[in-house]
């Protein structure tokens, strides 16, 4: 017979389960997306997986039916209004209810500021705020109609709270995106809770031709306190806990997973005045 202690831990990981729920996970197709579509399917989620490249949406879809779970690829271009109309179309056509959004598409470029345009400027607040939000409106009636409640994860990065050279772009769109994050939390509580990751420097192709450099890598994980580069599962099981039960007193949070990172781990050559 199981014990008090060992039913008491039944319970509390249960509240991680995220049986039979519904979520839509744009960029999905590679790295932290994907991680996150593959940990949702884990936790006993179906999952609908969105990019810009159907083969690798394919992939991870794939991936979430070897979980037994179910799952939907979407090719999707999360700049344009019409590809999100469609993504959340076909998920109402092929699920009967919609709980969960990760809003994980995003990125850009470092740049010294005085070479961004202002459409360059422009584009990079739209790719990693103004989609989140035409999304995140599309997708918060269907939760509520559908399942009563909700949640969103907002794919955030510390570049969005650490002042750094070449960043003013892509740092000034996170850093909005933390604070939309919060206003949205404040206006659809308690049916839709809204939180952010804030993810640190993490193993993926972004990354990738900084990794490969020996030094670099070192550099990174010197000035990291946890001595590591982040791996796509750190950011998947907080993104797994902010869309679970376990969270259900949680909104409006900007969570940090940096490895205890406090300053720029690497700060890229700006040129000087």
């Amino acid at each position: 017979m199981m014990g008090a202690s060992g039913e008491r831990a039944r319970m509390i990981l249960d509240l991680f389960r995220i049986e039979d729920r519904v979520a839509i996970v744009t960029g999905a197709g590679k790295g932290i997306g994907r991680a996150i579509a593959l940990a949702y399917a884990d936790a006993g989620a179906h999952v609908v997986c969105a990019a810009r490249t159907l083969e690798d949406v394919e992939a991870t879809a794939a991936g979430v039916r070897e979980r037994g779970r179910r799952a939907l690829a979407v090719r999707c271009d999360v700049t344009k209004s019409e590809d999100l109309e469609a993504l959340v179309g076909a998920a109402a056509t092929e699920f009967d209810r919609l709980d969960l959004l990760v809003n994980n598409a995003g990125g850009w470029p470092p740049k010294p500021a005085l070479n961004v345009s202002e459409r360059n400027f422009e584009a990079a607040f739209h790719f990693n705020v103004t989609q989140a939000f035409v999304l995140a409106k599309l997708c918060v009636p269907r939760m509520v109609e559908t399942a009563g409640a909700g949640a969103i994860v907002n794919i955030s990065s510390r570049a969005g709270g650490l002042v750094q050279p070449s960043f003013v772009a892509y740092g000034t769109a996170k850093m909005a995106l933390n604070f939309m994050t919060r206003q949205l939390a404040s206006e659809w509580a308690p049916k839709v809770r809204v939180n952010a990751i804030a993810s640190g420097g993490v193993a993926t192709e972004a990354l990738e031709t900084v990794l490969t450099n020996d030094a670099i890598r070192k550099q990174l994980e010197d000035r990291t306190p946890m001595k590591r580069i982040g791996r796509v599962e750190d950011i998947a099981a907080c993104a797994l806990y902010l869309g679970s039960p376990a969270a259900s007193w949680v909104t409006g949070k900007i969570i940090e997973v940096d490895g205890g990172t406090e300053s720029p781990a690497f700060t890229v050559p700006t040129p000087p005045l």
